[in-house]
């Protein structure tokens, strides 16, 4: 039994433009083998909505556009923004640069006051400033200290203030800055020992 060669050749044209269609590459009818006068050419749109069951878009496999939707890429989370979380201010340090015993009150003959910067987030390279003022009378600066600071994530950054003297009773401030913006400030007081 022979089968006319027209009907094969239309078979094959109509299941590889499926084919094709179905993986989104787009290929034209060889020459060869010419299209019924009945069909339309296939188009394959990116649409959510499938479109009319038609000869040649019947067989095309739905899933299609759910492929096309999951190669989509993630997009990575947003880098959390530098910021200060939390002052601290003390007498001592640990290895790690932290206060050991937090306080807003120290004695006059406390050589060394230290202030504990914890800081969160990222940063190629961001300035801390710590500004030390004696409130008394007309006010004066003790002291401004910055430091450089890039960091992946959270960090401790310390300043300190030293007196090898006695300190002067009273009323004291510390401001922290970040490239230039006041973020953080704590007021603390000397007393005779």
């Amino acid at each position: 039994m022979t089968r006319p060669m027209r009907p094969i050749a239309l078979y094959g044209t109509l299941l590889t433009g499926l084919l094709l269609g179905g993986c989104g590459k787009h290929e034209s009818t060889p020459a060869s083998a010419p299209a019924p006068a009945s069909t339309a050419p296939m188009a394959i749109t990116p649409t959510p909505t499938p479109p009319p069951a038609t000869a040649s878009t019947a067989a095309s496999p739905p899933a299609r556009t759910a492929s096309v939707a999951s190669a989509a890429p993630v997009a990575a989370p947003p880098a959390a923004p530098f910021t200060v979380a939390r002052l601290t201010l003390g007498s001592t340090v640990n290895a790690e640069h932290q206060v050991t015993r937090a306080s807003n009150s120290f004695t006059t003959n406390d050589k060394t006051i230290y202030a504990s910067v914890a800081t969160e987030g990222s940063t190629g390279g961001a300035t801390l400033n710590a500004k030390w003022s004696y409130l008394e009378g007309q006010g004066q600066l003790v002291s401004s200290i910055s430091q450089s600071i890039a960091t992946d994530g959270p960090a401790i950054t310390t300043f300190k203030v030293q007196n090898p003297d006695l300190w002067p009773e009273g009323k004291y401030k510390v401001e922290i800055s970040l490239d230039g913006k006041p973020v953080a400030k704590q007021d603390f007081q000397i007393r005779k020992s």
